[in-house]
């Protein structure tokens, strides 16, 4: 069994027969692996060479600038292959530009179009003006990004960044882990949290128009990509929920998420996409339900510390799949600790549909022995992935 059929089959309720699927679920922080560098891990992985600053100016958009370093990173640590690309759509495509120094700050409009007061003497940043305040700033950052798009976002360029991981993929050396950004997350990004949230209720004829653009540029274009390399999981950031649960009703979401993502997820389907996950923090078990009615298959990291409780939540959604779970912060306790956690989320690893993994980026206050051990654990506890399915 190859790395993509591992995969396949521990996210798809099968019983693995001792051979479920090993991988991370974010890459690492790097914060995390230069603290482990230190204590065993090879430099090679430093962060400073893990991950690659800058390329050519449609990789920013066609995204795989830690695909090749974190395969290498966590097939060194003995995971399953697994390469993380995305796509972008290109609202930060704006030229740096300082509009006003003093002896205390720099105000600058950044790459994102924001403009940004930069202390000089703390590490401050104040968030002085949005992208996007009112429909007129709308429409000229859609024609900014529309216009970005056409000269870089070109099928030749397309093929040129993902097209070359697509002949071993087909053989199964490894799968594909692609995201983007959601319905939720992206029009946060563009007019500030608070901001957003009053947008629901202000202009919510604005709020369907950056959504709908969104709807019609993923169909352009996340089913050609798939049709060059199929991820076996597709995943949309949404941090839609804090510890005490989301930020908008299940009637807002329904109107203003789930109606796009029910018009989004059959086209992935159509292009042999398998598993649609929703990344997201917090406490988000309300959303459940209408997630699933808009078609999403499965979530992740399910925020340990926010609540989420993943033996419970199999309970009352047997069919909803899984990434992470595992609370990162145990990993930094100990053996003891680790191996509580894991016999805590065995029971819906022997369900099947679950792959495990920190509930977030391991933090650097775990150390590199008991990361190593957490991950040989992991490897020990995936022989039983889907062994109550008869």
């Amino acid at each position: 069994m190859n790395d993509s059929e591992r995969l396949l089959g521990t996210l798809g309720f099968k019983n693995m027969n001792g051979e479920g699927a090993v991988a991370e679920t974010f890459f690492p922080w790097d914060l995390s692996v230069d603290r482990w560098v230190l204590e065993g891990l090879p430099d090679r992985f430093a962060s400073r060479k893990l991950y690659r600053a800058e390329g050519e100016r449609y990789q920013d958009y066609y995204n795989d600038y830690m695909a090749d370093p974190v395969y290498e990173y966590e097939q060194y640590l003995g995971y399953d292959g697994v390469k993380r690309m995305s796509f972008r759509i290109s609202f930060k495509s704006f030229e740096e530009k300082v509009i006003e120094e003093t002896d205390d700050y720099i105000l600058s409009l950044d790459t994102d179009g924001w403009q940004r007061r930069h202390h000089k003497k703390r590490k401050l940043v104040e968030h002085v003006r949005p992208v996007v305040t009112c429909e007129e700033d709308w429409e000229s950052l859609k024609a900014r990004a529309l216009e970005e798009m056409r000269i870089w976002c070109t099928d030749e360029n397309m093929e040129k960044v993902y097209g070359k991981y697509r002949e071993d993929h087909e053989k199964g050396k490894f799968s594909v882990r692609f995201r983007a950004s959601g319905f939720f997350w992206t029009p946060r990004e563009l007019f500030g949290a608070e901001e957003h949230l009053y947008a629901f209720y202000d202009m919510p004829e604005l709020m369907h128009d950056i959504n709908r653009f969104i709807l019609d540029i993923y169909k352009e274009y996340l089913g050609k990509i798939a049709r060059i390399l199929q991820p076996e999981v597709i995943l949309f950031e949404e941090d839609l929920s804090g510890s005490t649960g989301p930020m908008i009703s299940p009637a807002l979401f329904d109107e203003f998420v789930g109606a796009y993502y029910k018009e989004l997820i059959p086209l992935l389907r159509e292009n042999g996409v398998k598993n649609v996950f929703i990344d997201t923090d917090g406490d988000f078990e309300a959303l459940i339900p209408n997630f699933l009615k808009a078609g999403v298959d499965g979530f992740l990291p399910m925020d340990v510390n926010a609540g989420m409780d993943i033996v419970k939540v199999r309970e009352k959604f047997p069919r909803v799949k899984f990434i992470g779970a595992f609370n990162k912060l145990e990993i930094d306790k100990g053996k003891e600790a680790i191996d509580r956690e894991f016999a805590r989320i065995l029971p819906v690893i022997r369900q099947g549909g679950y792959l495990p993994g920190a509930d977030h980026q391991v933090a650097p206050s775990a150390s590199y022995e008991n990361y190593l051990y957490y991950i040989s654990r992991l490897k020990e506890m995936m022989k039983q992935a889907g062994a109550d399915i008869i």
